[in-house]
């Protein structure tokens, strides 16, 4: 592979040139409308703004269709690709619409219910064209399922293959990609039965690490064995896109709102060198925050800055910088990238005052059902930031805690106390951070407090 590569501490950044490709070729379309391009053009003297500029707003990115609008659908659609058309550009259209989506969690919204899924993708699927379009349908739909009933799981995946379908009719040359996680998450075998059931043989392939930040070469690994897999099943000529927005640096806990050790990977291409792999994309917009720190899908300039800092400039053959439009399309959230977790609360959680002085509060809302409960706690700081949390939680008697979120936990029945991971730790005053459980027997009454450390 002939690469042009530059190292930092925390990660390398690789241009590939000159190499074979897989089944895509063409340079990828950069939206002039972007976030990180219209912040760029807002904030010319910022001291971030060269490296930002320079690194992130001059490559292609993703754009999300994340809000649920069957009127508007196609119109959408349309406005990108004709965009990218008239550029001789391959966009990378990310659908997000999905039924409980997230398990409902920091990014959930989604289509009401699968029916009205299906017209939302009929009506987005009549504004594709007919050029050479990339279709990452529906991020973590597969991999993360552990909030769905058998039901709903078989409901689920024929819904993607039907999704699959109806955009490959309505555009032959749209190539269409599912959800394979990512190399920490799910076996590469679990991966490929998920998969075949969810209509990849009508697919061109699967997408991995839109949510997390795996190494380019541990996602390739991964890719092969879910091929091996596909192959096994009598499943062939299936091929990987690999998300390496934000995996230059190092690996590890899934948000990267408070994370300074990540860094942009290798720059967006079709061109990879490897025959099991279409494309290098930027799926989730670098400096787009997960939803831990800052809210899900806002660009965050601090954010951006801190994965570009340090990194090699791109090759010259990047996709040439235009300027913004004169008024944007609105944007669209990107997912946020949570470990597994559970539909939303059916009851709010009480109203709880933030506390006076160095202390925090925490409420719990649940979410019950026959046999076992999902449950929310919001930890609030009170008037001064806090640099850490324990919450004691008061669990009712034959209650057990089976899992656990954004926290880490010692105990499962009784009184338990969960103290904050690396990147929830800190909460500014009158600001909240959020964990979760899940558990078997009878939720209410569970009752909590806060003590900041």
């Amino acid at each position: 592979m002939a690469a042009v590569a530059g190292a930092t501490a925390a990660g390398v950044c690789l241009a590939v040139s000159g190499a074979s490709a897989g089944t895509i070729s063409g340079s990828l379309y950069r939206d002039p409308s972007s976030a990180v391009v219209r912040w760029v053009a807002a904030n010319p003297g910022d001291s971030r703004a060269a490296v930002i500029r320079d690194k992130i707003a001059s490559q292609p990115q993703a754009r999300w269709f994340a809000n649920f609008n069957i009127s508007t659908a196609q119109s959408e659609a349309a406005s990108y690709v004709g965009a990218a058309n008239a550029a001789q550009q391959i966009p990378v259209l990310s659908v997000y619409q999905i039924t409980n989506r997230d398990c409902g969690g920091a990014s959930a919204g989604g289509a009401p219910d699968l029916n009205q899924y299906q017209t939302w993708v009929s009506n987005f699927s009549r504004g594709l064209g007919n050029q050479t379009v990339i279709i990452i349908l529906e991020t973590d739909s597969l991999a993360l399922l552990t909030c769905l009933n058998s039901n709903e799981i078989n409901a689920r995946s024929q819904a993607i293959s039907t999704a699959t379908r109806t955009i490959k009719s309505a555009n032959p040359n749209a190539k269409v990609y599912l959800d394979a996680g990512h190399s920490t998450w799910n076996s590469a075998g679990e991966t490929a039965n998920r998969l075949r059931a969810a209509g990849v043989q009508y697919a061109d392939g699967f997408f991995s690490n839109v949510s997390n930040y795996n190494s380019t070469s541990s996602e390739a690994n991964f890719g092969r064995a879910v091929i091996s897999s596909l192959n096994g099943m009598g499943i062939s000529g299936k091929r990987q896109v690999i998300d390496t927005s934000r995996n230059g640096g190092a690996s590890g806990d899934w948000c990267g709102d408070d994370n300074t050790d990540r860094r942009i990977g290798m720059y967006p291409t079709t061109n990879t060198g490897d025959s099991n792999i279409d494309a290098y994309l930027w799926v989730k917009p670098p400096g787009e925050a997960d939803g831990c720190r800052y809210t899900a899908g806002s660009f965050q300039p601090d954010l951006a800055y801190s994965l570009a800092n340090g990194v090699p400039n791109p090759p010259t053959t990047a996709p040439p910088t235009t300027p913004p439009p004169t008024s944007a399309p609105p944007t669209t959230p990107p997912p946020t990238t949570p470990p597994p977790t559970t539909p939303p609360p059916t009851t709010p959680p009480p109203t709880t005052p933030p506390p006076t002085g160095n202390g925090c509060a925490a409420s719990v809302a649940l979410n019950q059902w026959s046999g076992g409960f999902t449950a929310s706690v919001t930890v609030t700081a009170g008037s001064a930031d806090i640099n850490g949390w324990t919450v004691t939680v008061t669990l009712p008697s034959g209650t057990a805690v089976t899992g656990i979120w954004n926290a880490q936990a010692s105990g499962t029945s009784g009184t338990v106390r969960y103290t904050n991971v690396s990147y929830n730790g800190r909460v500014g005053a009158g600001q909240s951070t959020n964990f979760g459980f899940q558990g078997t027997g009878t939720g209410p009454g569970a009752t909590a407090s806060c003590a900041a450390s």
